[in-house]
């Protein structure tokens, strides 16, 4: 072999837009070939700060910081990945480059051989595309919760996942108020199999919960948050509901793609991909997460779609065979979260998998933090070995 043939591979420079629940996956599985690849993370956030688990976020939030608010140099396999603390503004195919406003009002643009877009979705608490450092965080955060405390009653408008678990851990930290939870069809999580409305259906009954269905709901003009002052009005006919407080989980998601051209997005403006989870007609542009229109239910958020978008990546790289995205018809995962010392886990034929704590905290350290997000440092570490690369 001759020392021309010896060289090693070229590095391929690869954009990853949005740090949240899937970008923060996908960085730290690619930050793993670092010899093929050099990874660049964009966020707006100062860390990992994940959209899942609203109720538990507003109910228990020193619990929900613990896995789902990590600063970035406290993962281990982002000591070699550059972080740029900003906001998507424009990419440009043709120049290969992504422009970004940056946390301090500069404009830089970044090029790239490969960009994968995991910008996520809004939803008018936490997961928003605005930038803010870990002052302003905390003080969303805290206006939040301390509306959800001291509001006597609290009304839960929405039949999806995020609706049915703020209702319970809402009436389960707080058991002197009056949480009722309104959702239009017959049955709330209408994507699950059914055992799992009738499992959840009777805990949210013992835990004090007022069920409501058939009562869709009038939303105010201009609601944008997910808190807002009673009344709640009714499109269907009821009579105004009198709330102190009014929690919106309704699933008014709109995706961050401001910054994408049309030819990218679809009419609701999510992100156009392929089976291979490749955005057609952009050589080198993937998209994966709550971002990408990869089926009705745009499940590569929760089904593995990170890992499939890294192999097909490292696949392309190699030149090797890529795989094609297989969606679930059903949701699956946990619902209500953790109920006293349990949490439960729904398969998507309606089995309920029960964990307790012990357990619980066996796969937070082992699959979370050691397999999905490739080790995580304590708390009270320093800035580590990155912080100089954190831009």
């Amino acid at each position: 072999m001759t020392h021309q043939e010896a060289r090693p591979p070229v590095r391929r420079r690869v954009v990853v837009a949005g740090l949240g629940d899937t970008g923060i996956q996908v960085v730290a599985a690619l930050a793993r070939h670092r010899r093929l690849l050099d990874v660049v993370g964009v966020g707006p956030k100062p860390g990992y700060l994940s959209g899942r688990h609203l109720g538990v976020r507003l109910a228990r939030p020193a619990r929900w910081e613990e896995n789902h608010r990590i600063a970035f140099h406290r993962f281990r396999r982002l000591d070699d990945v550059r972080t740029i603390h900003g906001r998507l503004e424009a990419v440009d195919t043709r120049a290969r480059e992504v422009e970004v406003l940056r946390a301090d009002g500069s404009t830089t643009r970044h090029g790239y051989d490969i960009l994968v877009v995991c910008t996520g979705v809004r939803d008018g608490l936490g997961r928003t595309p605005s930038i803010q450092d870990d002052a302003e965080i905390d003080l969303a955060f805290g206006l939040a919760r301390a509306a959800v405390a001291a509001a006597p009653s609290l009304a839960v408008v929405g039949g999806g996942q995020t609706a049915v678990e703020s209702a319970a851990q809402l009436a389960q930290a707080f058991p002197g108020k009056r949480v009722d939870l309104y959702f239009p069809g017959e049955r709330a999580l209408v994507h699950h199999h059914g055992r799992v409305w009738d499992h959840c259906r009777g805990e949210l009954r013992r835990l004090g919960v007022g069920l409501h269905p058939g009562h869709r709901a009038e939303l105010p003009p201009g609601q944008t948050g997910r808190l807002a002052p009673g009344p709640l009005r009714f499109r269907t006919g009821q009579a105004a509901v009198q709330a102190d407080l009014v929690l919106y989980a309704v699933g008014r998601a709109r995706p961050n793609t401001e910054w994408l051209p049309a030819s990218m997005v679809d009419d609701a403006g999510f992100v156009r991909v392929d089976p291979e989870l490749r955005v057609p007609g952009h050589d080198g542009i993937w998209a994966v997460g709550d971002v990408a229109a990869s089926d009705p239910l745009r499940t590569t958020a929760r089904n593995r779609g990170a890992q499939l978008l890294v192999h097909n990546v490292l696949a392309t790289v190699r030149g090797r065979r890529r795989r094609r995205y297989t969606a679930r018809d059903r949701r699956w995962g946990t619902v209500l979260h953790e109920i006293g010392t349990v949490m439960t886990v729904f398969t998507t034929t309606g089995r309920a998998l029960r964990h307790s704590r012990t357990s619980q905290a066996f796969q937070e350290r082992l699959l979370l933090r050691r397999v999905v997000h490739g080790g995580v440092r304590p708390s009270s570490c320093p800035g580590g070995t990155r912080s100089s690369r954190t831009r």
